[in-house]
């Protein structure tokens, strides 16, 4: 990876606790039951409870997005990491492996708590919107994209 890392192990349940917080926070209780998404955090789209794009768009901004400081972390490891300068990190690069359980469901997200990119271990699955829409809870917007064979998901919020 480029940029500077920083392993930061044990941050997982602590990361993982802030993504369901920050992006999934509009959802009520019973509604983050309905749709498993203490099972995979990414269910948020798969399940469309937001709104998004579809196809490539998601690693399009992925890599057009300005990184600075961002985290990357696993749905159901602890170990995470911590990149600064990482203006040039690409999906390519990330550290993600499809075929295994633990690395197969991977999150990148910002520092600051404005936008994440997952790549997820599912081949394409049930997403039909196609269209740039804002986020449910009025803060901003995000993409949903889904690169054959992955299915990658990029959303940013607006301050």
């Amino acid at each position: 990876m480029k940029g500077k890392q920083l392993e930061i192990p044990k941050w997982g349940p602590f990361l993982r606790n802030q993504w369901c917080e920050r992006f999934a926070g509009h959802l009520t209780p019973e509604e983050q039951n309905e749709i498993y998404l203490d099972s995979f955090l990414w269910h948020l789209c798969s399940w469309e409870r937001i709104h998004s794009l579809k196809n490539r768009d998601a690693a399009q901004a992925f890599h057009g997005q300005k990184k600075k400081k961002c985290t990357i972390f696993y749905q159901f490891v602890d170990e995470a990491f911590l990149i600064d300068h990482a203006g040039s990190l690409t999906a390519d690069q990330l550290p993600y492996d499809r075929r295994h359980m633990d690395y197969g469901d991977l999150y990148v997200m910002d520092w600051e708590l404005r936008w994440t990119f997952v790549m997820t271990h599912e081949e394409k699955c049930g997403l039909t919107s196609s269209e740039y829409n804002k986020h449910p809870s009025g803060r901003g917007w995000m993409f949903v994209s889904d690169l054959i064979p992955l299915l990658f998901y990029f959303f940013e919020l607006k301050q």
